[in-house]
């Protein structure tokens, strides 16, 4: 009875050893993955890298967006961002050119919400706010011309995409058609309207997101916000008719 005894002490700690854990587990993956969400599969690491960096860009800003940083937010190794983008000039220039054809989509659809030319142009310059408020990290990536490399066909596409569909807009709120002919030999009128409409958007969207115009704001009647003061600001530089 003793042996039998001394036989199964010996015998029991390693069966529960073996079932605590099993030879076959593997340790837990570092990668961000939601839960439920499928595996990789062939050819969608390029696109998985891109969204993982925009979500660093918008939660760390510029400065966190490395190579390392991103391939954490992935869950992949160092190595993989390289591969796919060469260097961080690489992924940063195809990550501006995401954000400048979402840029383009979103003013395209909000000029499309109206039927006057004028208004058409009011609309496109409330949607280039709006998206910079939703997404500035992308924004101030997309303006940040020392970090990108715009020969790239993306993102001189869509860069040029956008730029083309400002001045189209502006040539529409003065009653001129604007051909691609056009585009590439502006006038000096011309190209002074676009720049002022441009430095116009562009500026008040960059003192509205470093909180520049909370003076402003602060000082504004009851009730009135970012949207009024944009509005009013855009109808302050509508040609008015000549009196009579």
């Amino acid at each position: 009875m003793a042996r039998t005894s001394r036989e199964t002490r010996t015998i029991r700690p390693a069966a529960r050893r073996s079932a605590a854990k099993p030879v076959t587990e593997r340790p837990a993956s570092r990668r961000r993955r939601s839960a439920g969400e499928p595996p990789y599969h062939h050819g969608d690491l390029h696109d998985a890298l891109l969204a993982a960096a925009e979500r660093v860009l918008e939660r760390e800003g510029l400065p966190g967006l490395t190579l390392r940083a991103v391939a954490r937010e992935a869950g992949v190794s160092h190595a993989a961002p390289t591969h796919h983008f060469g260097d961080l000039t690489g992924l940063l220039s195809e990550l501006a050119a995401i954000g400048f054809r979402r840029f383009n989509e979103a003013m395209i659809a909000a000029g499309n919400t109206e039927t006057l030319p004028l208004m058409k142009a009011m609309a496109r310059a409330k949607a280039y706010v709006a998206y910079a408020q939703a997404r500035p990290g992308m924004y101030g990536l997309m303006f940040r011309t020392e970090r990108l490399d715009m020969t790239r066909p993306s993102l001189h596409e869509a860069a040029t995409a956008s730029f083309q569909g400002l001045a189209t807009a502006v040539s529409l709120s003065r009653n001129e058609k604007l051909t691609g002919e056009v585009l590439e030999a502006l006038t000096l009128d011309r190209a002074a309207a676009i720049a002022r409409a441009w430095s116009l958007v562009h500026g008040f969207t960059t003192l509205l997101l470093d909180g520049r115009l909370k003076d402003i704001l602060h000082r504004l009647p009851e009730g009135t916000g970012v949207d009024q003061l944009l509005d009013a600001m855009l109808r302050s530089t509508v040609p008015r008719p000549p009196g009579p």
